[in-house]
């Protein structure tokens, strides 16, 4: 497989929120590999909220402008460097801060063997992962126990929705749509709330009074308090994210992340507790959840949405010059199941 001198790239000019703002796609070199890595070609790209993450330097404060933006992609082995078992043409997931490119240099201990390029695939390796990992460490998920999915029918939510339910659980989930509800009822999520045409807290109240066990939780802000405000005694609640923060104006002000309850005086109340869970914490993890949910997956047991942005106003997306739009798309809620770009 020949690699080209250059490849295109989203380029981040200035830290920031406004990832169109703040983003261009520029040709940038390809290089060698050198010992122990690997290029790969990508085949398609995951958009995820925490891209903004990066653009605005949370995940890497020391990053100085311009690098490249984006955490994850899937594709082929193009070429390998010495001392790498991984072979030319095999197919690779890469978790790498710098992935909104056509290629990428990346130790070979980070390319991680999958069956194909199926996006599916990628999406197991961030998405999956995340619900998996973060479940079974902090969950403590048996049957009947209630939980609870924000931001359900998103990339990860669809696996927490599913991971619940084969524990035996009776799962809840909140949407912003018909489309993404009867996505939900597919995959066996027992009650949609769908915010738009619900109240989620007098769902809960009215539905819940005894309070919610697990919540598995992304979305921030009011939607945190609402979970907080309805945890069952022991209750769990595990934030994995906090999206409705991300594109804040001022990447400083920490202002909106601030609960609006005494949080420590609510879980006290109901020995509750509220977790944070991040992934690169659990890299000892990945090989056992990956081969768990590929697996799962392969058997058809699993579903596995992904979204190209066939339906997206100004999709499909395909190439790197459609990131912005599908990070827009996914900004505007619009996506069902893991959006993703193909290069």
């Amino acid at each position: 497989m020949s690699v080209p001198a250059t490849g295109k790239a989203v380029t981040v000019t200035v830290k920031g929120n406004k990832f169109r703002k703040i983003t261009e796609v520029r040709s940038i070199p390809v290089p060698k590999p050198g010992k122990g890595e690997v290029i790969v070609k990508y085949k398609y790209v995951g958009i995820n909220a925490s891209d903004i993450l990066m653009t605005n330097g949370g995940y890497d404060p020391s990053a100085v402008p311009p690098f490249t933006a984006g955490l994850e992609g899937i594709g082929e082995v193009a070429a390998v460097g010495d001392d790498v078992t991984l072979k030319v043409g095999q197919a690779v997931v890469c978790l790498k801060l710098g992935s909104f490119a056509e290629y990428v240099c990346v130790s070979a201990q980070e390319a991680i063997p999958v069956p194909s390029t199926d996006p599916a695939f990628m999406s197991i390796v961030l998405s999956g992962l995340t619900a998996s990992i973060s479940l079974e460490q902090e969950a403590d998920l048996k049957p009947g126990k209630k939980v609870m999915v924000t931001a359900a029918a998103g990339g990860t939510g669809q696996f927490a929705v599913q991971i619940a339910k084969m524990a035996g659980c009776h799962v809840v989930g909140t949407t912003s749509s018909q489309q993404k509800g009867d996505f939900l009822k597919s995959i066996g999520c027992d009650r949609v709330i769908n915010y738009k045409t619900e109240n989620v807290a007098d769902v809960l109240a009215k539905e819940y009074p005894e309070g919610i066990d697990v919540v598995y939780e992304c979305v921030g802000q009011d939607m945190f308090d609402t979970c907080l405000q309805n945890l069952a005694v022991r209750g769990r609640l595990i934030v994995i994210g906090a999206i409705s923060n991300y594109q804040r104006e001022d990447p400083d002000d920490v202002e909106a992340f601030r609960s609006k309850l005494p949080v420590a005086m609510t879980v006290l109340r109901k020995s509750a507790s509220v977790r944070g869970f991040f992934l690169l914490h659990y890299r000892d993890q990945y090989a056992k959840h990956i081969g768990q949910l590929c697996k799962l997956y392969m058997e058809k047991k699993l579903v596995v949405q992904v979204d190209k942005g066939e339906k997206a106003t100004k999709g499909p997306f395909k190439g790197v010059e459609m990131i912005a739009d599908a990070i827009d798309t996914m900004y505007a809620r619009e996506n069902i199941g893991k959006l993703v770009v193909e290069l």
